[in-house]
């Protein structure tokens, strides 16, 4: 296990830059690959950073682009041991005024272990049975207070209007107002009608996100009543509950990133999408909602070289969002949400 493990950071501090890199190093028990220096600041990103022993007059505030490694030896290819050492305690370190992850480089170990999605872009089409051309979808909001009946009336107008693929809301999971599986069977005999009478059917991605047992049981509810696909909230899951979902997936997965917000609202801390997309590729989705062309453009790049496989996935823009300038049409867009207030 020679192979390496790198990533990429933004700092920000009013310490020497290398000094600091060096202590991220010992905290993390890295190696300092690279240091690229960038521009200076009077002010701080973020409030309650350090400062230097005896300082005169103002601070100033180096930024600088970080580059760190680890033998994959140091803790194998282990996506929830990965995370603690890539983006754990570093972040508390106060010598810092600001600190982002950027990226992340994987050695195919990664792959190899997890296996990476299942259908990806090219089973999805299968699955969807739509070629050359955006997958079409939406997606089904609790807003309204729906029952099942509603949910599948609401269904059944969408199919009519041609739609490809309907997921339920992030917040639409197994409450007494519509249960998971009297929605899932009342919205399935709608899909299921549908398609006996045209020859194709809508792709259904029934949100299933619960702890392990309860995903696996209402995943197995879905493939025996016909379905194609399953929805999760990545963040509540976890990494671990993926991998576990996808070693038990015979269904597309389909990834929803509520509380990416939280990674994302403040330049100078966190993670960007591109480094956080990758573990949930590598764990196994196959769509991921996206926040623009940018990260959508990640999702199709491959992250491994040949032989190895990619983990190429199908980006997803949620409605309103435009993917013009994708220069691809191997992406799923919602042109609509039912029952949102």
């Amino acid at each position: 296990m020679d192979e390496r493990i790198c990533a990429r950071y933004w700092i920000e501090t009013a310490f020497p830059v290398d000094e600091v890199a060096q202590t991220i190093a010992r905290e993390q028990s890295a190696h300092v690959e690279s240091i690229r220096e960038l521009d200076a600041v009077t002010a701080p990103s973020l409030p309650d950073a350090d400062l230097p022993a005896g300082l005169t007059g103002l601070p100033v505030y180096r930024r600088a682009e970080l580059e760190l490694s680890w033998p994959l030896a140091n803790l194998g290819p282990s996506l929830p041991n990965l995370l603690a050492a890539v983006a754990g305690n570093l972040f508390e370190l106060t010598h810092c005024s600001g600190l982002r992850l950027l990226d992340l480089t994987l050695p195919p170990a990664f792959a190899e272990r997890y296996g990476g999605p299942q259908f990806g872009v090219a089973g999805t089409r299968k699955l969807a049975d739509v070629h050359g051309r955006p997958v079409i979808g939406a997606a089904i909001e609790p807003g309204a207070g729906l029952t099942p009946e509603a949910a599948a009336d609401t269904v059944r107008r969408l199919v009519e209007r041609g739609i490809d693929f309907i997921r339920d809301s992030e917040l639409l999971a197994d409450g007494p107002h519509c249960p998971f599986d009297e929605r899932l069977d009342a919205v399935m005999r709608v899909v299921n009608e549908a398609a006996e009478r045209s020859g194709r059917k809508v792709m259904y991605a029934p949100n299933i996100t619960g702890e392990i047992r309860e995903m696996w049981r209402r995943h197995d509810r879905v493939v025996a009543a016909g379905g194609t696909c399953v929805m999760v909230s990545l963040n509540g899951i976890g990494l671990p509950g993926l991998a576990a979902l996808r070693r038990h997936a015979a269904v597309a997965i389909h990834g929803h990133r509520n509380g990416w917000g939280l990674l994302r609202r403040s330049p100078a801390i966190g993670m960007s999408f591109l480094a956080w997309q990758k573990l949930w590729r590598v764990a196994g989705i196959d769509h991921l909602h996206v926040d623009g062309i940018a990260s959508a453009a990640e999702c199709l790049r491959p992250m491994f070289p040949a032989p190895t496989a990619g983990c190429e996935i199908m980006p997803a823009f949620p409605a309103g969002q435009p993917y013009g300038g994708l220069g691809s049409a191997d992406l799923i867009c919602e042109e609509v949400s039912f029952g949102k207030r």
